[in-house]
């Protein structure tokens, strides 16, 4: 066996100590600590003490928890955990960076350790030699466990930074829902303030118009809603639906009271007249209802003869109000028009200086079914209808041959096969009303004047008919700023 001089010893020593570089730092300050397996295997020294998890296993562990409790955890306590787990994720990241760092230093003492053992192989001889070349062989081994241990460092450090980023984007998604979700807080905060808002405006027009009822009835209302009130602040939707019934209920009897007061009132004013009328020489006869027609008739032995008085019919649009003349109506016969419903009737008949006045008992009223029959042609572009020529220019018409008037929306027209008797174009000269003269037609017939100096009375099959043909043509004129009305109406519209 070959034996080494101290001085030799101590040259070496000087040699490897000098041979390291001033600006390397040692985490430690002595040799890693292993043992020599089989085969000449370097294996770790177990430490002491229990071994905590993996890393990995901490982060499986760690995702598993927040999955589990992932549905019971509010959106704020989700945004904390994400917080905490983007903070220990940093933590890790640091502590990589300080493995690396020992591993850095680990190399660079295994280079320096392997130079000083190729230094000394190359000044030996025999066994020693050998025992070097075997120390040589097992810092090589420890070089290449050291490698693997820094691939799986890169690896574990690749992992800990994707799961940093995984956990800083759910933490930033986590903000945005809690915003998103305090965002739609306050809609709904803002939409429960609006709809209560909204509540205390309807119970408001509710008190305005419970005051036209009795005074009463506005108490017994107003602790109704006071009692809704403070329901509603208790919470007790139950409570509050019997009150909404009950107001409901109220409100339908103060209609039935004021629909019933109204009538009362009209039968009222239909008794007194009734009575003036028994009182009065003349009464008038037939239905006051757009389609029919009024007379004047004796109702006393001291009446005079129609014949011999003079008669005149105006139109009053409310009671009491100012007489409207309706030009060429004083016949003892009447046919009521469109223009007269919803306005009383009057007649004045005159005889020796004595004057007596009739009035309708009400207003006139529609012609059932006829609205929704005009409304039905007016969806066409023009209508017919079959008539018989009464009178043309004030004379009576010899031809009882049926002809054609059409009404259209720009123009109205009378013909007969080709044969064209007027057409004219809606104007301010056209007139269109109920034939005014009389007769047992008079309800089924209208004045037309297309121009001025042509004039027709035209005779319909029913009066609905000649009542619809009016209101379409004062519709289709009305379209084209045109009023048609009869002989001097136009000073009363």
């Amino acid at each position: 066996m070959t034996k080494i001089s101290p001085e030799f010893e101590e040259q070496m020593e000087m040699e490897a100590v000098i041979s390291v570089s001033a600006d390397v730092s040692f985490a430690s300050d002595h040799f890693p600590k292993y043992r020599i397996g089989a085969d000449y295997q370097i294996m770790d020294e177990q430490k002491e003490g229990p071994k905590g998890p993996s890393l990995k296993e901490v982060v499986a562990q760690e995702t598993a928890q927040l999955a589990e409790q992932q549905k019971r955890l509010s959106v704020r306590d989700l945004a904390t955990k994400f917080d905490k787990n983007l903070a220990a994720a940093a933590k890790m990241t640091d502590q990589a960076k300080l493995r690396e760092t020992a591993s850095l230093e680990g190399h660079v003492l295994l280079k320096k350790l392997r130079d000083a053992l190729e230094s000394l192989r190359g000044r030996l001889a025999g066994r020693d030699k050998e025992d070097v070349e075997k120390a040589i062989s097992m810092v090589e081994a420890l070089a290449v466990k050291l490698t693997q241990k820094e691939g799986e460092l890169i690896q574990e450090k690749f992992e800990v930074k994707k799961l940093a980023n995984i956990l800083k984007q759910a933490s930033e998604d986590a903000k945005k829902l809690v915003n998103q979700e305090r965002s739609f807080a306050c809609a709904e905060i803002e939409s429960a303030r609006v709809v209560v808002q909204r509540f205390g405006e309807a119970l408001e027009e509710e008190e305005k118009i419970s005051d036209a009822s009795g005074k009463q009835e506005l108490e017994v209302l107003l602790e109704e809603v006071q009692e809704a009130r403070r329901i509603k602040l208790l919470h007790q939707p139950s409570k509050v639906m019997d009150m909404e019934h009950e107001l409901r209920a109220l409100r339908i009897q103060i209609r039935e009271k004021s629909i019933m007061s109204l009538m009362l009132q009209k039968q009222l004013a239909m008794s007194k007249r009734a009575e003036e009328n028994r009182s009065h020489l003349y009464q008038l006869c037939g239905s006051e209802t757009l389609g029919s027609s009024l007379q004047v008739k004796a109702c006393s032995d001291e009446a005079q003869e129609l014949s011999k008085c003079s008669i005149q019919w105006y139109r009053l649009p409310t009671e009491g109000s100012r007489r409207e003349l309706i030009s060429g109506a004083n016949k003892s016969i009447y046919a009521l028009e469109p223009f007269d419903v919803g306005r009383f009737l009057e007649v004045d008949i005159v005889s020796n200086a004595q004057k007596v006045t009739v009035t309708t008992s009400a207003p006139i009223g529609p012609a059932a079914g006829l609205a929704s029959y005009v409304e039905t042609l007016l969806r066409k572009p023009n209508t017919e209808f079959n008539v018989v020529i009464f009178q043309m220019n004030g004379r009576n018409y010899s031809s009882k041959s049926v002809h054609l008037f059409h009404v259209g929306k720009m123009r109205m027209k009378l013909c007969r096969g080709w044969i064209t008797k007027a057409r004219e174009s809606y104007s301010s000269s056209m007139q269109l009303c109920g034939f005014r003269g009389g007769g047992n037609s008079a309800a089924k017939s209208l004045f037309w004047q297309p121009r001025k100096g042509q004039s027709f009375v035209l005779v319909f099959e029913t009066e609905r008919e000649r009542n619809a043909a009016i209101m379409l043509g004062r519709r289709y004129a009305l379209d084209c700023n045109v009023v048609l009305a009869g002989p001097e109406d136009l000073a009363f519209i």
